[in-house]
């Protein structure tokens, strides 16, 4: 079960502003990456639980870091049916999110008082997942629809909190374009996770882009 609860969740989302994103099926090269995240200060991290037997990945990742990483919150992406949301939540992930707005998985997560942050497109499916009590929605694909949608959506509805996937990198023109428009957090994969990164290992690397991505954001927000 979830050793975070949905508030402690999205208030570590809110404080620190950035969500890693991260797969591979390697269990070992995971465990490294998981640790240098944390050393960087990040403090959640999303396992996009893409490809077979993923479940068995995560289930080890998470016991990782539930005994060597104290406050670190693992979490479950890339979730489109409530089966597998309920899979991970046993397996202890604190927050699930989805490609698209799926009312099962949030009856699921709802539940069990489980954090769930569905991808959608548009104020129709925001206001939904509002109404199915959301906290904090992921605008997906975030490169579709940029800064300004966030922007003209926090006007009428200041009280909506987002976190964009995908679009979002390190730079600091994109952060402060997305941060400035009004996001709670972001989501970033492979802008900060690299396939380079992983090529060669280059944990102590990817630690610094976490720490100065983080101080990054922080300075933004100010």
């Amino acid at each position: 079960m979830a050793q975070y609860s949905r508030i402690e969740v999205f208030n570590a989302m809110s404080k620190t502003g950035m969500v890693p994103l991260f797969y591979h099926p390697d269990i070992v090269l995971g465990k490294k990456v998981l640790k240098a995240c944390y050393g960087g200060g990040a403090r959640l991290l999303e396992f996009t639980a893409r490809g077979d037997f993923a479940f068995e990945v995560f289930s080890e990742l998470n016991k990782y870091a539930i005994k060597e990483l104290p406050g670190m919150i693992m979490g479950v992406g890339s979730i489109t049916d409530a089966a597998a949301a309920s899979m991970f939540m046993q397996m202890g992930a604190n927050f699930i999110v989805t490609p698209s707005l799926r009312e099962d998985i949030a009856i699921a997560c709802n539940r069990r008082k489980v954090l769930w942050s569905p991808g959608c497109g548009s104020l129709a499916e925001i206001n939904r997942a509002e109404e199915l009590g959301c906290e904090l929605i992921k605008l997906f694909p975030g490169s579709t629809y940029g800064p300004g949608f966030v922007k003209a959506i926090k006007g009428p509805q200041p009280w909506t909190n987002i976190m964009p996937t995908g679009g979002v990198s390190t730079e600091k023109a994109n952060l402060k374009g997305w941060f400035d428009a009004g996001v709670t957090c972001v989501g970033m994969g492979s802008k900060l996770i690299s396939r380079d990164v992983l090529a060669k290992k280059d944990f102590e690397g990817l630690q610094k882009k976490v720490a100065d991505t983080l101080r990054l954001i922080e300075t933004i927000r100010k």
